[in-house]
């Protein structure tokens, strides 16, 4: 009886939702996910851009950069478990580059796109600084609404098959050597340098999207800056500059591995 009721309930909370005037999304969000919203409302926030904010009812202005965040950190959270479990005899290194590789901006991208979420975002038409992010973006932002919908074992689901195993092939990916920072910081193991990741100014561009400049320091020795619309792109591209001059500029190289301590407590 009880599941008759169930199974019934489950038809007529379909019945609704297709004559809802949020069909075409319910629709869209199970194409992507497989399941249908149980809170539409969350994923109508995590298509809106902060070039167009959206009023609430109690007069607030809201975007999706707090559902992204929220994705974001499930994001690491499944990608590493992910990784764990399929990788058991590596070490943490390759695990924390693997890892990078598939939620860096260019890999959430590509995935945005493959689900088409740039035709539902909301975003002004003069946000052109960095439309290219928007689509990455929008996958955190969609991963935190469905935790908050559904849960971590559905979000779990859908980044480990629809993210990973549909739209990432893993074994090229690990094969890449993209993940500048990761490289780096390698690079610095092997030599016992010190590593810092400063950030030392953040602005807005010209149509108020923040802008983050991180400074990298090896051996408390200034090796290069960057700028990006987020901190892990202005960390990666910092690290690619800090790679470059480390492998170019041998006095500069020479000064950085005099810092690294011997085993007897001097420096090298």
């Amino acid at each position: 009886m009880c599941r008759h009721t169930t199974v019934f309930n489950k038809i007529i909370s379909l019945v609704k939702l297709l004559f809802s005037k949020d069909k075409e999304l319910y629709v869209f969000i199970h194409g992507i996910t497989g399941f249908y919203p149980r809170n539409i409302a969350l994923y109508k926030l995590a298509f809106v851009h902060r070039s167009m904010p959206v009023k609430t009812a109690s007069g607030k202005w809201v975007n999706n950069e707090r559902l992204e965040y929220l994705g974001d950190a499930v994001l690491d959270l499944v990608v590493a478990a992910y990784l764990y479990d399929k990788y058991p005899e590596q070490h943490e290194g390759f695990l924390t580059s693997t890892r990078a590789k598939i939620v860096q901006r260019e890999s959430l991208n590509r995935i945005g796109r493959v689900f088409h979420l740039e035709s539902h975002v909301k975003a002004s038409a003069h946000s052109s600084s960095h439309n290219s992010y928007i689509s990455g973006n929008a996958v955190e932002a969609l991963v935190g609404a469905i935790y908050l919908d559904r849960g971590y074992k559905v979000a779990q689901r859908f980044i480990c098959r629809k993210i990973i195993d549909e739209n990432i092939k893993l074994e090229d990916l690990v094969n890449t050597e993209k993940n500048f920072k990761s490289r780096l910081i390698e690079w610095t193991q092997k030599y016992h340098v010190s590593i810092e990741f400063e950030l030392i100014d953040t602005y807005s561009d010209a149509d108020n999207n923040p802008i983050f400049k991180t400074a990298i320091l090896l051996g408390g020795i200034f090796a290069a800056d960057a700028t990006g619309y987020s901190k892990k792109e202005s960390h990666q591209g910092a690290s690619k500059k800090a790679l470059d001059r480390v492998a170019s500029d041998t006095l500069f190289r020479e000064q950085v591995l005099s810092t690294a301590p011997t085993t007897d407590g001097f420096n090298q």
